[in-house]
């Protein structure tokens, strides 16, 4: 296993064989699927790798076809997947998905649908939402724990990346989760990062070969994954979110799972633990807050919208990113911000991230230049759009171009 001086962010989970439609439609009418590859955690790793940052990704993975695809698969990003093991007797997880967005409520059990030797997320008659359905039971990633997972391959990077995705997989999986949280430090009225994540190589500032990396933890609710599950999903994330030094959690989320309605300041107010918490508000941006200071919100940008799959992933990486950068609180919502701008800009998953430089000059503009701009499909590789013009930037433009307000 590579050392910490060789890594930035190690991002353990489950990713899974993913097989989309080939055509509209509910997954009743689909005649065929075409394979890709999905999985928060390994969405994460494969954005910063691509964004020029060392990832890792730990996980296990059957010794079967499919877990040779998503090794390889997610290598060929740029994440080192040494510590990724096969499991000779537990399959690689599959699943099957619609475009839309995932439900936040449970899902009603009386009422028609699919059903699957896994979980199934999809909420009939929500045309609006995503269809979305997992074999992933017994799966070969629901076997980690403790136990199988060495402790030099999660301590490997200055960031350790989780999700609540992996606690809801098994009660091993859970048992992890909680042991790789067990040891945080009381919360500092102060940025961490600025001490552990250095943008340099070698051991973080201020921290001995032996401490442990910042952990940041994606809440990731996931209703479906939770019916079944011996534990409450929602008193699980949120004792798992207090045990994290850097969380991410949408304000939908939180009215779901805890029953916050009151905006960030609420949702701070329950989650004073962790030193950074990132609320996302949906398609009117987000709220960092760093130890006591007041919340720092930064809006989202305008796009035209291809998928919302993925989007959530790609705003973790790119805060991820200008955290290692040591950047400021504002520009890493920014950097979010516009990594989740190429994910909902993408047909797929994983979409290209713009270029560090046209992306830091992006979020340089002061707040009318950044309020007006508009990202359509293609523009990581050419430039933002312009409503007025309907055309790319060129890509040698120091500025982009805004859409008439």
């Amino acid at each position: 296993m590579t050392t910490t001086a060789d890594i930035d962010v190690v991002c353990l989970g489950e990713s899974m064989v993913t097989f989309l439609p080939s055509r509209p439609g509910p997954l009743a009418d689909v005649p065929a699927f075409d394979r890709a590859i999905g999985g928060a955690e390994s969405n994460v790793a494969c954005t910063l790798a691509r964004a020029g940052h060392r990832a890792c990704w730990v996980s296990r993975v059957g010794a079967d076809g499919f877990g040779d695809h998503l090794v390889r698969t997610i290598a060929g990003y740029g994440v080192d997947t040494s510590a990724v093991e096969r499991d000779p007797e537990r399959p690689t997880g599959i699943y099957f998905r619609t475009d839309g967005e995932r439900p936040t409520a449970a899902p009603d059990p009386a009422a028609p649908g699919p059903a699957a030797s896994g979980d199934a997320t999809s909420v009939p008659g929500a045309a609006e939402l995503s269809e979305v359905l997992y074999y992933r039971a017994g799966s070969a990633a629901s076997a980690m724990s403790p136990a199988t997972v060495p402790p030099q391959a999660v301590r490997a990077g200055r960031v350790l990346h989780l999700t609540g995705i992996t606690a809801a997989l098994s009660a091993d999986c859970l048992a992890l989760l909680r042991a790789l949280t067990a040891d945080r430090e009381p919360t500092a009225d102060r940025d961490p990062t600025a001490e552990r994540a250095p943008t340099g190589k070698g051991t973080p500032t201020g921290t001995d070969a032996a401490h442990r990396p910042l952990v940041s933890f994606d809440v990731n609710y996931r209703v479906g994954l939770w019916h079944t599950a011996a534990e409450s999903g929602a008193e699980v994330l949120l004792e798992l979110a207090r045990r994290s030094d850097l969380v991410f959690v949408g304000e939908d989320e939180a009215a779901a799972a805890w029953g916050v309605t009151g905006g960030p300041g609420a949702v701070r107010e329950l989650l004073r633990e962790p030193a950074v918490l990132v609320v996302k508000q949906g398609a009117r941006g987000a709220t960092a807050f760093v130890g006591d200071e007041p919340g720092v919100f930064a809006p989202a940008l305008e796009v035209d919208v291809l998928s919302p799959v993925g989007a959530g992933d790609a705003f973790a990486a790119g805060f991820l990113a200008g955290t290692l950068r040591g950047l400021p609180v504002r520009d890493r919502v920014r950097h979010g911000h516009l990594m989740a701008a190429a994910a909902l800009t993408d047909a797929g998953d994983l979409a290209a991230p713009p270029d560090r430089a046209a992306a830091d000059r992006l979020v340089a503009l002061d707040e009318e230049r950044w309020g007006r701009l508009r990202l359509g499909p293609g523009w990581t590789a050419s430039g933002p759009q312009s409503a007025a013009a309907g055309r790319p930037d060129s890509p040698g433009a120091q500025e982009p171009e805004v859409r008439s307000a």
